[in-house]
């Protein structure tokens, strides 16, 4: 059994973790009202765009443009958007997961653009063909700088050197769930449940050319808003995987308490007996 001094060292080094993993939970719960507020004010214009995509498309059926090119799948091509820091519990694992899960199906080559350090590392680990990354992006990241990783996805894609680009990540829901999700960018195919344009627009010169200038920008959109949904995802998960470490540290240092207090009652006992008995050599001598 540990002494009673390594013991108290011990609670002395698990507290002071402790205290780490409560500022930590403190830092994340303020980014992650931030995190929330940037969030919420893209979905409206995400959402609006979508509408005006899907009304444009339904006004110019048969409208050919690159990004509207149905083809057969023979080469995918992932957006893979991760944190770019840890202590997030399963956010980046269960993204990662999904994206190896889908480059391993199809029997087609999968090439993979990562948005985050942590998804950059494992695709590189795991030998993927990672064609594109953006890192390091910050807690206020601007379209301007993840574009360029979106841009190598939609110029494959409309030079025909891939045939779908997919998108994953962590779709914020409620602060204690996040729920990693794939979302197909090209060919673009608006939702089915796309609440429609809140009016009948009158374009001009006309629908289709409207229609061309507004595709490349819907992909810019769902890009981005999907990254300030992980990042919201991110710092939620941060909050709950720190708010358990404090609470794991708490139960570790009643337990290393528990067992100092019997080392100390032990050492105490033993001190008392070699009293008694040397008391009692005493009289009998």
């Amino acid at each position: 059994m540990p002494s009673l001094r390594d013991l108290r060292r011990r609670i002395r080094t698990v507290a002071n973790t402790q205290k780490i993993t409560k500022a930590m939970e403190l830092v994340a719960a303020s980014k992650l009202r931030r995190a929330q507020e940037r969030m919420q004010n893209a979905r409206p214009y995400a959402d609006e765009l979508t509408g005006v995509v899907a009304q444009l498309m339904g006004r110019s059926s048969g409208h050919e443009h690159p990004f509207l090119a149905v083809r057969p799948v023979t080469h995918r091509c992932l957006i893979l958007v991760t944190t770019d820091r840890g202590m997030v519990g399963g956010l980046n694992s269960n993204s990662v997961r999904l994206a190896l899960r889908e480059s391993a199906a199809g029997g087609v080559p999968v090439e993979v653009v990562s948005i985050g350090r942590r998804g950059r590392d494992t695709m590189r680990r795991m030998g993927r063909n990672l064609i594109a990354d953006v890192s390091d992006y910050g807690d206020r990241p601007t379209l301007s700088t993840i574009l360029p990783a979106i841009s190598v996805a939609m110029e494959r894609y409309e030079k025909g050197e891939c045939d779908q680009v997919d998108l994953i990540y962590a779709r914020f829901i409620s602060n204690g769930r996040q729920e990693v999700t794939l979302q197909r960018l090209l060919p673009v195919e608006p939702p089915a449940d796309a609440a429609p344009a809140a009016a009948d627009f009158e374009y001009e010169p006309d629908s289709a050319e409207v229609l061309d200038a507004l595709l490349p920008r819907y992909v810019e959109a769902q890009v981005y808003r999907a990254v300030l949904e992980n990042l919201a995802s991110e710092q939620a998960a941060r909050v709950m995987a720190m708010h358990n470490a404090a609470e794991n540290a708490g139960e570790v240092i009643e337990s290393l308490t528990l067992t100092a207090n019997k080392e100390r009652q032990s050492s105490i006992t033993t001190e008392l007996m070699e009293v008694v008995s040397g008391s009692t050599a005493l009289d009998e001598a």
